[in-house]
């Protein structure tokens, strides 16, 4: 389903049976409170119609618009006689006219058995039963204890966060071995980020999936890492999936590789390319934020939005390739843009390469390198 309107444009897609990924993106500057209201609304009847429930949901908008989103969110759920106390991360992100809501990105899914996680009484994540394998989705999860946000405070607090959700994996009969996918919103990440990769390798040691230096198979999730807050004040936010399955034979989540680009952990950032999430009726494809990045690690087109957009996609495609799917089975993805008036250019080069009706959310935010000016992560089904 598209539904598109004055300022704002709506997907509904089906990722298999009894699951759908649903965007909400604004197009220009709107009432905020209206705006989600709407989108909201009409997701609100599809899950109803559907029977399916929310399993992940990310919210981006700017900090003073928060209260409101969130108000707009609840009636439009309360509406239809809908949870609306689940979890939800909501990251401070502007939309290109610097004030407001940016857009929301939804996973649903009508499963065997769906239930909500918990650390302790709060609600922090959603998990389901789907053809004999358990999906985990911690949201909003971060390391940071009272007052702690000072810089020298920050490397610890990641420390914490990835403790935290090893933690509440093995509550759920899972670890991080698991875990498929993650996104890490950094406030100033331009400040520390070497500093936050530093810890992440430490941590990813402990877990047993960081590679050494000869080894090629890959454990790592695929990953987003970039420039957001959150209400928490945290020095960073994380969302991840994992999947547990019984067959060792044929492994339900493999990670991915690029051929246009180094491996990330090669240069000190510990992710995965892409993974993929095979089911026995669908493949959800993980695209790993993305940029201008060539195969020696080195970035592209410093100072040119319209070179860098071409080869960050072009670097999308070829993962997207090898795993027989392309641009076009994309059902949620964020564009991260450094300045407001990349937007446009952005849905002018998407437009020329057939992908009018993209499903993505426009963000302006920091990349992790000063001159890296647009990143995309993605999901895809097919």
């Amino acid at each position: 389903m598209h539904d598109q309107r004055e300022n704002m444009m709506l997907h509904v897609t089906e990722a298999g049976e009894g699951q759908a990924f649903m965007v909400a993106s604004a197009l220009k500057e709107n009432n905020a409170a209206q705006a989600v209201r709407a989108s909201y609304a009409k997701i609100a009847e599809v899950l109803q119609d559907s029977g399916m429930s929310i399993v992940q949901e990310r919210i981006f908008g700017s900090q003073s618009v928060e209260t409101e989103v969130m108000a707009a969110r609840s009636a439009a759920l309360q509406a239809r006689h809908l949870p609306d106390h689940g979890p939800v991360t909501y990251i401070h992100g502007d939309p290109p006219w610097r004030k407001g809501f940016a857009g929301f990105i939804i996973h649903a899914v009508a499963a065997e058995e769906c239930w909500t996680i918990r650390d302790g009484a709060l609600p922090c994540g959603r998990g389901w039963r789907r053809n004999d394998c358990t999906y985990l989705v911690l949201q909003n999860i971060n390391g940071k204890i009272g007052d702690a946000g000072d810089n020298e405070s920050r490397p610890q607090q990641v420390r914490r966060m990835l403790d935290r959700a090893e933690r509440i994996l093995r509550e759920n009969n899972a670890s991080y071995s698991n875990v498929a996918r993650t996104w890490f919103y950094l406030i100033d990440i331009l400040d520390w980020y070497p500093a936050f990769n530093k810890v992440r390798s430490e941590k990813y040691g402990e877990f047993g999936i960081m590679p050494g230096p000869q080894d090629r198979s890959l454990l790592l999730p695929a990953s987003t890492g970039i420039s957001g807050e959150t209400l928490a004040g945290s020095a960073c936010t994380m969302d991840l999936i994992a999947v547990t399955g019984p067959n060792v034979s044929q492994p339900v989540v493999t990670q991915l590789s690029n051929a246009k680009q180094l491996d990330a952990f090669r240069y000190g950032s510990a992710f995965s390319r892409g993974a993929l999430i095979k089911d026995s009726d669908v493949t959800i494809l993980q695209v790993s934020g993305t940029a201008a990045i060539d195969e020696k690690g080195k970035s592209l087109f410093a100072n040119d939005i319209r070179g860098q957009i071409s080869a960050t996609l072009e670097k999308v495609e070829a993962l997207m390739d090898q795993a027989g799917a392309g641009l076009k089975d994309i059902t949620a993805a964020t564009i991260f843009i450094k300045r407001p008036e990349y937007a446009g250019i952005f849905r002018e080069m998407a437009q020329a390469r057939g992908l009018e009706e993209f499903p993505a959310v426009c963000v302006v935010a920091d990349v992790c390198r000063d001159e890296l000016l647009f990143e995309i992560d993605a999901e895809a089904a097919f």
